[in-house]
């Protein structure tokens, strides 16, 4: 973890920890939080294959967490924080929940639909556009991603030789 003055970085080294829980149930370590006015109301890992559900991203389960939190699916003035860029569902689902801000960490080449492959969350022709800032906490985040994929293909590796 790092330490820092700036409060995105600091807010983000919480979703690094999701994303850590998420490696250690075997899920792709993507981890996700939510705040508004200064304080945590929503978190998620990501959990589709504990869940058998492909909707089980980190960031559709801490929206779910804090739209029921404030006792609105608005989320107004929240910021989602999620250490990998939000695929083309999250970021619909972002939108939709009219979440002012998203700070991510890495980028996703193969499926970011924030800055990557599309830009959903800025789109003009959607009733609501987010405020986006990349590249908060992306070393880390890339690292846990990394450390995960190289253990997963060891195991593969290793159940190949028996």
């Amino acid at each position: 973890m790092f330490l820092s003055d700036n409060p995105d970085e600091q807010i983000m080294a919480y979703a690094l920890r999701e994303a850590k829980k998420a490696a250690e149930e075997g899920e792709v370590p993507v981890g996700a939080v939510i705040t508004f006015e200064g304080q945590i109301i929503g978190r998620g890992h990501n959990r589709t294959e504990a869940l058998n559900d492909p909707t089980a991203h980190a960031e559709i389960l801490a929206i779910g967490a804090a739209a029921e939190a404030l006792g609105d699916w608005r989320l107004h003035g929240a910021t989602l924080y999620v250490t990998l860029e939000p695929c083309f569902m999250c970021a619909g689902a972002i939108v939709l929940a009219r979440i002012g801000r998203l700070v991510f960490g890495a980028t996703d080449p193969r499926a970011g639909a924030c800055v990557s492959l599309a830009d959903v969350t800025n789109d003009p022709r959607l009733a609501h556009q987010v405020e986006v800032v990349h590249g908060i906490g992306a070393n880390e985040a890339v690292h846990v991603l990394q450390e995960f994929f190289a253990k997963r293909r060891k195991r593969e590796e290793d159940k190949g030789l028996n």
